[in-house]
């Protein structure tokens, strides 16, 4: 039986504990088409279940991050019956929602453009880290379509006037401007961008895996809550936290002046 997480169009690479998703199909600028939208799905759950496992770095091979949807895909469109329509887009949605809500940490290192789709997948990663020769923008109007599902993400990363002139406009911007507006964290010389992005994975992973499974939890919800039901979230979470046995071996490593182990905390 095929592995759906294995395909031409997506190498898989560990650094230490940290998974690298590669885009591969730098021919079409690492355009997204319903084989690849699965795999990296499957590659997500997979990464999810592997304690072995601490983050997951998403890039591209070639020039580019990713074009956005596949052309051909792109051209089919127009003889699809509605329920194929709704089944791609509900495919491509759980994807950007897999990467969003996926319990360990996700960065994205866009080495290249990151177009429409590609320009989706970064805003549902965690961290951001932009190539100066590198532009992003949400296209989808340019062409007829609707940048309906990457919105959903790209609303939660910036205000509402930046989306607004994003997603109108159909502009590309600069690596500067993108960390200037929300949509990556930082902008680094060309040809930095995974460096950049797997020394700051490491860092991140450094910490406990429980808190940072349920910090990833409490702010994808956060802005659906009341202050009263933050606050009643907060104290359950909080609660948790101090019976958790992650915090029993953090505060012990740092009593001993030691790092900590978090391979023993399993029960969390």
């Amino acid at each position: 039986m095929t592995d759906p997480a294995s395909h031409p169009g997506l190498r898989q690479d560990r650094q230490g504990d940290l998974l690298i998703l590669t885009l591969d199909r730098p021919v079409v600028r690492n355009a997204l088409n319903t084989p690849l939208i699965r795999a990296l799905h499957a590659a997500l759950d997979a990464a999810a279940e592997d304690r072995a496992v601490r983050g997951v770095v998403l890039t591209g091979a070639g020039a580019a991050f990713c074009g956005g949807l596949d052309i051909e895909e792109l051209q089919a469109m127009g003889t699809q019956p509605p329920e194929r329509h709704r089944a791609d887009a509900q495919a491509f949605g759980a994807l950007l929602e897999r990467l969003y809500l996926l319990p360990k940490p996700t960065f994205a290192a866009v080495n290249g453009h990151a177009v429409a789709a590609g320009a989706g997948l970064v805003a549902a990663c965690d961290h951001a880290v932009m190539d100066a020769r590198a532009r992003l923008g949400y296209t989808e109007a340019k062409i007829g379509f609707v940048a309906a599902l990457v919105a959903v993400f790209l609303m939660r990363q910036i205000p509402e006037k930046h989306a607004r002139d994003l997603l109108l406009s159909g502009r590309l911007v600069t690596a500067a401007d993108a960390a200037r507006m929300g949509l990556v964290n930082e902008a680094t010389p060309e040809g930095e961008s995974l460096t950049r992005t797997l020394a700051i994975a490491a860092q991140v992973t450094a910490n406990a895996p429980y808190s940072l499974r349920q910090t990833k939890a409490m702010l994808a919800e956060a802005p659906t809550l009341s202050v009263q039901e933050g606050l009643r979230r907060a104290t359950d979470l909080n609660a948790a936290a101090r019976a958790s046995a992650s915090l029993k071996e953090g505060v012990t490593a740092f009593l001993e002046k030691r790092p900590p182990d978090w391979t023993f905390a399993q029960e969390d």
